[in-house]
């Protein structure tokens, strides 16, 4: 159990360097005056939904590490399609398995009544990502915050960066190493 906790605590740390690169001016302060009430905000429905169905913890971390392999961390995995792109959601390694919308969903509207047109529905996601892992007894980190939202997403890119289903062993290593993580950061936040 000490093994898998020191794994999992190191593909957390590997996905934080990995989010914190996708924009220089990401500050865990961010919001320390235009939204002070952001984690507060987000925390009360994290775990409503996590008492509701535990497993929801998990799909939140995975939707976030599946949003940072396309084109970085910018909440792009939300965005429904539209007449203009197709997005994220129903690429093939999405499809019928990225779950936790409807969660993220209730999040920003708690954060929107706390603070209206204020925080990122990017930051959203990786503040849920960190609260749940935390609620469900992992560890615990400072979020930097600052991301801004993607105005559009590509089924293309998350089709060519999110690993597939049908990936085997060695495809699966090789893409994660190419992002940075071990076969140990794999397993982590592969489940």
């Amino acid at each position: 159990m000490a093994s898998s906790s020191i794994s999992f605590f190191g593909a957390i740390v590997l996905l934080v360097i990995l989010t914190g690169s996708c924009n220089a001016q990401l500050a865990t302060n961010f919001y320390a005056k235009s939204c002070p009430n952001v984690f507060s905000a987000v925390r009360p429905v994290i775990k409503s939904a996590i008492r509701k169905e535990a497993r929801v913890g998990a799909s939140i971390l995975r939707l976030f590490f599946h949003d940072c392999f396309v084109n970085g961390c910018d909440g792009s995995v939300l965005l429904d399609d539209t007449s203009s792109f197709t997005g994220e959601k129903n690429a093939a390694p999405n499809k019928n398995s990225a779950r936790g919308f409807n969660v993220i969903d209730d999040i920003k509207s708690a954060v929107e009544k706390a603070c209206p047109g204020v925080v990122s529905c990017a930051d959203v996601v990786a503040i849920a990502a960190r609260d749940s892992t935390h609620i469900l007894g992992g560890p615990y980190w400072d979020v930097k915050l600052g991301r801004r939202d993607a105005r559009t997403a590509s089924q293309a890119a998350a089709n060519n960066s999110i690993p597939p289903p049908t990936f085997n062993l060695n495809q699966l290593i090789s893409r994660f190493n190419s992002f940075g993580l071990s076969t140990r950061d794999m397993v982590a936040l592969s489940g």
